[in-house]
């Protein structure tokens, strides 16, 4: 009940997987990624240590196609399971057992590999793989989601999907992208909005691990008074404390519509909103 796709980046060699499912929180137990090394996805009667396994060996020295061949051929109960996986050079492969759910296929190309169970259509798979392929040179999160959208539409699985997420693992050793939508009537719809509004912060996070220093820095050079700021602070007064959403009249974060870019958050300043549009600091996170 599950269809997924794992994908390499040509341009810049981050790896990335993602999954949707009848199943609830299906990237919590199906989708994993290793910078340098590569994404897989374990699924159908999952046995999620699979996945360990399988980027273990791809660790090891083994490419794509032996390490899931090797994984299949000590796995005693192989035939429950469907796996794809793809390598930090591209190699990608598919496995899907004899006793997996349903409609069961797999496909593979250099870079990608896509598989589906349960299906309503046996198309759903290549029709991800196609999505993800012919937007060579886009950013990876972007395929990945377009390759997600593409499944659903090719008829995804028999029953209603409802939760998917993604992984991006790239140069540093944790996934720069990690989004789940774990129970939702439009879980597809859900995480793409989600990576609409990570995609711009994810780089200072990155930068927030590596460089502190600069990025406290930066929270320092946009939220601090200067000089010529002072002399206005009465008529200012209270408008540069922070604020509890949760105080906040109206809608808050994730209740209902408006929950998009700032909702519940507390503005700034004209001057301060724009210095800090390049990082995307919320107030309240901006030197945590």
């Amino acid at each position: 009940m599950t269809f997924s796709l794992v994908g390499r980046c040509e341009r810049t060699g981050a790896v990335g997987a993602v999954i949707a499912s009848a199943s609830m929180a299906v990237a919590a137990r199906c989708a994993k990624v290793r910078a340098g090394i590569g994404a897989v996805c374990s699924q159908s009667t999952t046995d999620p240590r699979l996945r360990g396994e399988l980027l273990d060996a791809i660790a090891g020295g083994l490419p794509a196609g032996d390490a899931l061949a090797a994984i299949a051929e000590r796995s005693p109960e192989i035939a429950f399971r469907q796996l794809v996986v793809v390598d930090a050079d591209g190699g990608a492969a598919g496995y899907s057992g004899e006793r997996a759910l349903g409609v069961a296929t797999d496909v593979s190309a250099a870079g990608a590999a896509a598989a589906g169970n349960l299906l309503a259509d046996t198309g759903v798979p290549a029709a991800m793989l196609a999505a993800f392929t012919g937007l060579a040179g886009d950013d990876l999160g972007d395929r990945l989601i377009a390759a997600l959208r593409a499944g659903l539409a090719a008829g995804g699985e028999v029953s209603p999907v409802r939760s998917a997420g993604m992984l991006v693992a790239g140069a540093q050793p944790w996934p720069v992208t990690d989004l789940r939508v774990d129970w939702h009537d439009d879980p597809v719809g859900q995480l793409a909005g989600l990576w609409q509004l990570w995609r711009p912060q994810a780089d200072s996070y990155v930068v927030r691990a590596l460089r502190p220093s600069e990025m406290a820095q930066l929270c320092a050079a946009s939220a601090w008074p200067t000089e010529d700021s002072r002399s206005h602070e009465p008529e200012r007064a209270g408008r540069h404390r922070p604020v509890d959403a949760r105080s906040r009249p109206g809608r808050q974060p994730g209740h209902g519509a408006g929950g998009g870019p700032g909702a519940g958050q507390a503005r700034l300043p004209v001057g301060v909103a724009a210095r800090t549009m390049a990082v995307w600091l919320p107030p309240r996170l901006a030197r945590r």
